[in-house]
């Protein structure tokens, strides 16, 4: 493999106390009239502007020997003088962002997407790639985990976990294989004949792997038997054997994000279980972690391969929108519990009472009335990563409203099929069409306005008014009567007798402050609004939420109360008639 045929990338990590990695990216042909850089801008499957390049310090360019000059254009771009010479770029990353979407460095660990590392040559974005890893300073016992391919017939090869070079046929590959260095918990496993590999990084004292590995390798199978029933073919890419899930625990962490042979996680320390903990119990904590990760696991087939038309191929300099994100996050939502069920992590009753808490938080959800689930897909770039105090009046998650769509739509194939089609079908149809062959040749998505006739060709059954209704429109879809048809009763059920405000709120220190008030509640009624912090409730003073409680179950609906409030420094008092409680909770039982 020679060098002067690829895009190399030296990363050094010399300054783990300031969260900082070193790159020098050499470009052996640059364009003679001057070679143009790029950052991405977004990383896909967060889909909001990031502005990764803000992070970058010191960029300098170098012209054989000489110094080249260097200018950025814009948010996100560099111009370089003309250069007749292979280019080098030296540039520092500040690596200070623990999430699943961008770097952290310190002196623990080094987790970094390519998306905030690796700046990206104009009109070579289909070179071959190099990165090479330089291990850090006294840290002997650090190993490196990525779905990256080894650069096996480079000089510089590194080894399995082991420092050194690692390729990528081209830059979309490169920025799609996030890396983990450092000494975490780990443990693999095969599913389907291919090597997956759980990698845990933070403090979890006595983490029982084993029982983890067990579950994941029965949550991985059950998916790739659904998409390849008869072949049980894995889609890992780029030459790499392998799939990653890099795991950072935290104290109350959450999330994933989806790459195309592995996936970045974060989890919280309790959710995950011990080598004490009773085997035959799976804690609510440690079921939605599990399905975190069978969330991310499904977005192998539905959004890395399987795509909407708008991000085939991606542009990663604006944004890309697309209003089909209810089907591939909507339809991941309702998979990865539906996958919990099938591999035999819960039992179908725990599968149902998780289908009711989801029903339950998109009723309480008065913006699904105002926005559909189409409309939300197409402003997630500016309205659903970008949340404030009365999001919940106005915004529908195309996640949990998206996964309902998707168990209607299910539950109604099923029916009017008599139970010989299901989404699955769907599923299956839009892989070999779309997904199986993405990587290969020229890659097509799905148009935006195609869901209808896949669905009819996959299933013989015609839903294009239930999408019409409940995707592209605002409506709720009928569960009470899909469910009837399978003998699942959907009840909805008041949680707790006592009168609200119909409020949002959180502790801060000593009070209690409203986060939202919900449109057409008791609160909004008498002019409280979100930002005021709860004084007292009829003189006695309210310093928790489970004071407020403890004070509102003396009173009953319609009474009337005294709620003193702080609005920013100045004491306001208002006069509040209180609301019912609201059957907003729901139960789905399977009838005999």
């Amino acid at each position: 493999m020679m060098e002067h045929d690829h895009i190399l990338y030296r990363l050094r990590f010399d300054d783990l106390n300031g969260h900082r990695i070193h790159v020098r990216l050499r470009i052996p042909h640059p364009d003679p009239n001057g070679q143009t850089l790029f950052l991405p801008a977004w990383i896909p499957g967060s889909y909001l502007l990031r502005d990764f390049s803000r992070q970058i310090e010191n960029i300098q360019a170098f012209c054989g020997n000489s110094p080249l000059a260097i200018q950025k254009t814009t948010n996100h771009e560099w111009q370089c003088a003309p250069c007749a010479d292979a280019i080098d770029i030296d540039y520092v990353v500040y690596a200070w962002d623990l999430s699943v979407r961008s770097a952290h460095v310190d002196d623990r660990h080094a987790f970094f997407n390519g998306t905030s590392v690796f700046l990206g040559v104009s009109g070579q974005e289909q070179v071959p790639c190099l990165v090479h890893l330089s291990a850090p300073p006294a840290k002997d016992d650090w190993r490196v985990y990525t779905s990256l391919p080894e650069a096996s017939h480079h000089a510089e090869a590194a080894e399995r976990h082991g420092f050194g070079m690692y390729q990528a046929p081209n830059y979309d590959a490169l920025i799609d294989h996030p890396f983990e260095l450092g000494t975490p918990y780990y443990i693999d496993f095969e599913a389907c004949g291919v090597q997956h590999e759980l990698v845990f990084t933070g403090l979890v004292p006595h983490i029982d792997l084993e029982r983890i590995a067990a579950d994941v390798k029965k949550i991985c199978e059950a998916q790739i038997q659904l998409f390849e029933p008869e072949t049980q073919y894995v889609p890992v890419l780029d030459s790499s054997d392998r799939y990653v899930f890099m795991t950072v625990v935290t104290a109350d962490g959450y999330g994933g994000l989806e790459h195309r042979s592995s996936t970045a996680l974060m989890a919280a320390r309790n959710d995950l279980p011990t080598l004490h903990c009773d085997p035959d119990k799976k804690t609510k904590g440690y079921q939605d972690f599990l399905g975190l990760v069978s969330h991310e696991y499904f977005h192998t087939w539905n959004v890395k391969r399987i795509k909407p038309a708008a991000f085939a191929p991606y542009d990663l300099l604006r944004e890309n929108h697309t209003r089909l994100l209810w089907v591939f996050e909507g339809f991941t939502s309702y998979y990865d519990e539906l996958m919990l069920w099938r591999s035999g992590i819960i039992d179908q009753a725990t599968f149902l009472e998780r289908q009711a808490h989801v029903i339950g938080l998109v009723q309480r959800t008065g913006g699904r009335l105002k926005q559909s689930t189409a409309e939300s897909s197409f402003d997630t770039w500016t309205r659903f990563y970008k949340q404030d105090e009365n999001s919940p009046n106005a915004l529908v998650s195309y996640y949990s409203k998206g996964a309902l769509v998707a168990l209607a739509l299910d539950l109604y194939i099923q029916h009017h099929s008599q139970n010989t089609r299901s989404l699955d079908d769907v599923m299956r149809l839009m892989w070999q069409r779309y997904g199986r062959d993405f990587y290969q040749g020229h890659p097509i998505g799905i148009a935006e306005d195609a869901m209808p006739s896949l669905i009819l060709e996959a299933t013989g059954i015609d839903v294009t008014e239930l999408i019409q209704r409940y995707a592209e429109g605002r409506e709720d879809p009928p569960l009470q009567e899909l469910f009837a048809y399978h003998r699942i009763e959907l009840k909805a059920v008041v949680k707790d007798p006592t009168p609200t405000l119909n409020v949002r709120l959180k502790d801060t220190v000593n009070e209690v402050q409203i986060v939202t008030a919900y449109e057409f509640g008791a609160a909004h009624q008498a002019g409280l609004s979100a930002g005021d912090s709860l004084v007292a409730i009829d003189s006695l003073r309210v310093r928790s939420q489970q004071q407020l409680q403890q004070l509102l179950e003396r009173y009953q609906a319609k009474d009337t109360v005294q709620v003193t409030v702080f609005r920013g420094d100045e004491l306001r008092h208002y006069e509040l008639s209180l609301a019912a409680p609201l059957a907003d909770h729901f139960e789905l039982k399977q009838l005999p």
